[in-house]
């Protein structure tokens, strides 16, 4: 293998093992500030709802593929990603850790449409999902796919870490 070939290679497995559902780093603390470019108008609630539904539509089923960004396979951060990009016209950090910071702090009652939700799924791994309304939220499931899920599901109840907003 070729020096170019083998620094091909290990860029390519560097951009895998950062990308999507990662390992937060112990210590990591929550609550950083957004950049002041991101502070975009997202519209009314319902009109979050309407959009999340219609990325539901498009995505359902699509399945879980670590570092994935497209129909042939997502992770979990890059759904969260590609929607705000697409339906809102946000630009999020890509990972789950970095997002994870990316917004302000907003208790578990006080959720919106549009809000992330976030889970502890590991030791160090975390997991990220679009919250709707009622309690549901969308994600990626690593068995399911794009899906709806229910914050109060025994699994997800039992996760829950935090949720933050995304600057309207």
């Amino acid at each position: 293998m070729s020096r170019i070939e083998y620094r091909s290679v290990a860029l390519g497995m560097l951009i895998f093992l950062l990308a999507g559902c990662m390992k937060v780093l112990p210590g990591y603390g929550p609550g950083r500030s957004p950049s002041p470019g991101r502070d975009r108008a997202m519209a009314s609630a319902e009109s979050v709802r309407s959009a999340l539904y219609d990325q539901l539509d498009a995505w359902r089923g699509v399945r879980y593929r670590p570092g994935g960004l497209s129909t042939s396979g997502v992770d979990c951060s890059g759904f969260v990603y590609l929607t705000f990009r697409r339906r809102f016209g946000i630009d999020l950090p890509r990972t789950t850790r970095r997002q994870a910071g990316s917004g302000r702090y907003v208790s578990r009652r006080h959720l919106q449409p549009g809000d992330l939700v976030f889970f502890k799924t590991g030791i160090f791994t975390r997991h990220v999902g679009i919250y709707i309304e009622s309690g549901r939220f969308l994600h990626v499931s690593t068995k399911r796919g794009v899906m709806v899920s229910n914050l109060e599901d025994s699994y997800w109840r039992k996760r829950y870490w935090k949720a933050v907003r995304i600057p309207r």
